[in-house]
């Protein structure tokens, strides 16, 4: 296992145990090729339509917001 995957392992085993068995099965479902994609939480669409058309029109966050972002979730 290269170093990359150890730490992201290490963060996953501080993480709630859902949250661990949703990394697993996403981890599993890369490693076993499964292309198939996620189910979308119905709620989320919203959300990520808008996304979607904000990729359209080229609205891209700032390396600074995107910074900011990663300090908030601690990443």
């Amino acid at each position: 296992m290269n170093q990359l995957l150890e730490k992201a392992v290490e963060a996953v085993r501080q993480m709630p145990p859902d949250d661990q068995d949703k990394i697993a099965r996403l981890m599993l479902s890369l490693a076993e090729g499964d292309q198939s994609p996620e189910q979308t939480d119905p709620t989320h669409l919203p959300d990520i339509l808008e996304s979607l058309a904000q990729l359209r029109r080229g609205e891209f966050a700032s390396d600074a917001d995107v910074e900011i972002a990663f300090r908030r979730f601690g990443s």
